[in-house]
Protein backbone atom coordinates (compact mmCIF):
# COMPACT_ATOMS: atom_id res chain seq x y z
CA UNK A 1 0.00 0.00 0.00
CA UNK A 2 2.87 2.53 1.05
CA UNK A 3 4.39 1.23 -2.75
CA UNK A 4 1.13 2.86 -3.95
CA UNK A 5 1.07 5.82 -2.20
CA UNK A 6 4.87 6.66 -3.27
CA UNK A 7 3.59 5.98 -7.43
CA UNK A 8 0.71 8.34 -6.92
CA UNK A 9 2.83 11.06 -5.36
CA UNK A 10 5.27 10.95 -7.60
CA UNK A 11 2.72 11.37 -10.46
CA UNK A 12 0.93 14.07 -8.71
CA UNK A 13 4.13 15.88 -8.58
CA UNK A 14 5.19 14.83 -12.21
CA UNK A 15 1.55 16.07 -13.43
CA UNK A 16 2.24 19.26 -11.60
CA UNK A 17 5.90 20.01 -13.01
CA UNK A 18 4.82 19.52 -16.30
CA UNK A 19 1.93 21.55 -16.08
CA UNK A 20 4.12 24.57 -14.43
CA UNK A 21 6.68 24.17 -17.05
CA UNK A 22 3.91 24.48 -19.95
CA UNK A 23 2.64 27.20 -17.97
CA UNK A 24 5.99 28.87 -18.15
CA UNK A 25 6.35 28.10 -21.61
CA UNK A 26 3.50 29.90 -22.75
CA UNK A 27 4.82 33.14 -20.92
CA UNK A 28 7.56 32.89 -23.57
CA UNK A 29 8.19 34.70 -26.70
CA UNK A 30 9.38 34.02 -29.73
CA UNK A 31 9.95 35.73 -32.70
CA UNK A 32 10.34 33.69 -36.51
CA UNK A 33 12.15 35.83 -39.52
CA UNK A 34 11.43 34.75 -42.97
CA UNK A 35 13.15 32.07 -44.07
CA UNK A 36 16.00 33.06 -46.65
CA UNK A 37 16.29 30.54 -49.97
CA UNK A 38 19.72 29.18 -50.73
CA UNK A 39 18.95 27.58 -54.14
CA UNK A 40 22.01 25.89 -55.36
CA UNK A 41 19.71 24.63 -58.38
CA UNK A 42 19.25 28.12 -60.08
CA UNK A 43 22.26 28.15 -62.67
CA UNK A 44 21.14 23.99 -63.51
CA UNK A 45 18.07 25.56 -65.29
CA UNK A 46 17.23 27.30 -68.30
CA UNK A 47 15.10 29.12 -66.29
CA UNK A 48 16.53 30.36 -62.75
CA UNK A 49 13.71 31.52 -61.13
CA UNK A 50 11.87 28.95 -59.28
CA UNK A 51 8.48 30.41 -58.12
CA UNK A 52 7.45 26.90 -56.74
CA UNK A 53 10.59 26.93 -54.27
CA UNK A 54 9.88 30.83 -53.52
CA UNK A 55 6.45 30.21 -52.69
CA UNK A 56 7.57 26.96 -50.29
CA UNK A 57 10.16 29.68 -48.34
CA UNK A 58 7.48 32.29 -47.88
CA UNK A 59 5.12 29.65 -46.48
CA UNK A 60 7.74 28.24 -44.04
CA UNK A 61 7.25 31.55 -41.37
CA UNK A 62 3.81 30.83 -40.97
CA UNK A 63 3.70 27.00 -40.70
CA UNK A 64 6.05 27.10 -38.00
CA UNK A 65 4.80 29.92 -36.31
CA UNK A 66 1.44 27.96 -35.98
CA UNK A 67 3.23 24.90 -35.35
CA UNK A 68 4.68 26.62 -32.50
CA UNK A 69 1.53 28.10 -30.89
CA UNK A 70 -0.15 24.58 -31.07
CA UNK A 71 2.81 22.58 -29.87
CA UNK A 72 3.93 24.43 -27.01
CA UNK A 73 1.66 27.44 -26.35
CA UNK A 74 4.18 29.80 -26.82
CA UNK A 75 3.58 33.61 -27.44
CA UNK A 76 4.95 34.65 -31.68
CA UNK A 77 6.41 38.07 -31.72
CA UNK A 78 6.14 39.62 -35.11
CA UNK A 79 8.86 41.05 -36.73
CA UNK A 80 7.88 43.16 -39.62
CA UNK A 81 9.80 42.53 -43.42
CA UNK A 82 11.02 46.04 -42.86
CA UNK A 83 12.91 45.79 -39.82
CA UNK A 84 14.46 42.53 -40.85
CA UNK A 85 15.40 43.76 -43.96
CA UNK A 86 17.48 46.87 -42.41
CA UNK A 87 19.15 44.49 -39.67
CA UNK A 88 20.04 41.94 -42.90
CA UNK A 89 22.87 43.07 -44.31
CA UNK A 90 23.83 40.75 -46.59
CA UNK A 91 22.41 36.80 -47.63
CA UNK A 92 23.07 34.98 -44.74
CA UNK A 93 23.96 37.99 -42.67
CA UNK A 94 21.36 37.10 -39.63
CA UNK A 95 21.79 33.56 -39.94
CA UNK A 96 25.41 33.86 -38.94
CA UNK A 97 25.78 36.79 -36.81
CA UNK A 98 23.62 35.75 -34.05
CA UNK A 99 24.09 38.79 -31.78
CA UNK A 100 22.71 40.73 -34.55
CA UNK A 101 20.10 38.65 -34.98
CA UNK A 102 19.48 38.60 -30.57
CA UNK A 103 19.28 42.67 -30.91
CA UNK A 104 16.73 42.62 -33.61
CA UNK A 105 15.14 39.93 -31.37
CA UNK A 106 15.19 41.82 -27.89
CA UNK A 107 14.02 45.09 -29.72
CA UNK A 108 10.95 43.57 -30.92
CA UNK A 109 10.52 42.12 -27.21
CA UNK A 110 11.19 38.65 -27.93
CA UNK A 111 13.15 36.07 -25.58
CA UNK A 112 14.17 33.81 -28.58
CA UNK A 113 14.53 34.39 -32.11
CA UNK A 114 15.01 31.88 -35.03
CA UNK A 115 16.22 32.82 -38.07
CA UNK A 116 16.06 29.98 -40.93
CA UNK A 117 17.20 29.11 -43.61
CA UNK A 118 16.09 27.11 -47.03
CA UNK A 119 19.04 24.81 -49.00
CA UNK A 120 18.25 23.30 -51.87
CA UNK A 121 21.02 21.34 -53.41
CA UNK A 122 19.27 19.11 -55.54
CA UNK A 123 15.73 18.90 -57.50
CA UNK A 124 15.11 15.42 -54.84
CA UNK A 125 15.41 16.92 -51.74
CA UNK A 126 15.75 20.42 -49.48
CA UNK A 127 17.19 21.42 -46.12
CA UNK A 128 15.11 23.26 -43.36
CA UNK A 129 17.84 25.09 -41.60
CA UNK A 130 17.12 27.14 -38.60
CA UNK A 131 18.86 28.71 -35.71
CA UNK A 132 17.51 28.56 -32.61
CA UNK A 133 19.11 32.02 -30.56
CA UNK A 134 18.40 33.43 -26.92
CA UNK A 135 17.73 37.13 -27.18
CA UNK A 136 19.12 37.91 -23.30
CA UNK A 137 22.69 35.97 -24.25
CA UNK A 138 23.23 36.40 -28.03
CA UNK A 139 23.95 32.62 -27.92
CA UNK A 140 23.21 29.82 -30.27
CA UNK A 141 21.45 26.95 -28.61
CA UNK A 142 19.86 25.44 -31.33
CA UNK A 143 20.99 24.60 -34.70
CA UNK A 144 18.47 22.36 -36.97
CA UNK A 145 17.95 20.74 -39.86
CA UNK A 146 15.18 18.80 -41.59
CA UNK A 147 15.66 17.11 -44.66
CA UNK A 148 12.59 17.01 -46.99
CA UNK A 149 12.14 14.78 -49.83
CA UNK A 150 9.13 14.14 -51.88
CA UNK A 151 6.45 16.07 -53.35
CA UNK A 152 6.82 19.98 -52.18
CA UNK A 153 2.80 20.43 -51.08
CA UNK A 154 2.50 17.44 -49.13
CA UNK A 155 5.73 16.74 -47.31
CA UNK A 156 6.67 20.54 -46.73
CA UNK A 157 4.28 20.83 -43.70
CA UNK A 158 5.72 17.79 -42.09
CA UNK A 159 8.95 19.13 -42.15
CA UNK A 160 7.97 21.96 -40.64
CA UNK A 161 6.17 20.17 -38.09
CA UNK A 162 9.89 18.23 -37.47
CA UNK A 163 11.56 21.20 -37.02
CA UNK A 164 8.41 22.50 -34.45
CA UNK A 165 9.27 19.37 -32.44
CA UNK A 166 12.86 19.72 -32.61
CA UNK A 167 12.42 23.40 -31.11
CA UNK A 168 9.60 22.48 -28.93
CA UNK A 169 11.90 20.57 -27.38
CA UNK A 170 14.69 22.30 -26.92
CA UNK A 171 12.72 24.72 -25.15
CA UNK A 172 11.06 22.72 -23.23
CA UNK A 173 14.73 21.42 -21.76
CA UNK A 174 15.60 25.17 -21.15
CA UNK A 175 12.87 26.06 -19.44
CA UNK A 176 12.96 22.91 -17.33
CA UNK A 177 16.78 23.85 -16.57
CA UNK A 178 15.59 27.34 -15.69
CA UNK A 179 12.48 26.15 -13.75
CA UNK A 180 14.84 24.01 -11.32
CA UNK A 181 17.34 26.60 -11.03
CA UNK A 182 15.64 29.92 -10.75
CA UNK A 183 13.02 27.47 -8.06
CA UNK A 184 9.38 27.02 -9.39
CA UNK A 185 8.17 28.70 -6.42
CA UNK A 186 9.45 32.14 -8.26
CA UNK A 187 7.80 31.18 -11.65
CA UNK A 188 4.02 31.91 -10.44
Amino acid sequence: MTLIRGYFASLIVLLGLTSSVAAFAEQVHIAILDFELNDLTLNLTPNPANPEEVERTASLKLLLQRALETKGGYKIVDIDMEAQKKAELGFGYLFDHHDVAAELGQHFGADWILVGRVHKASFLFVYFKAHLIDTKTKRLVGDYTVEVKGQQKKMTPKGVERLAEQIDETLRSRLHKAYWRDGFWNSN
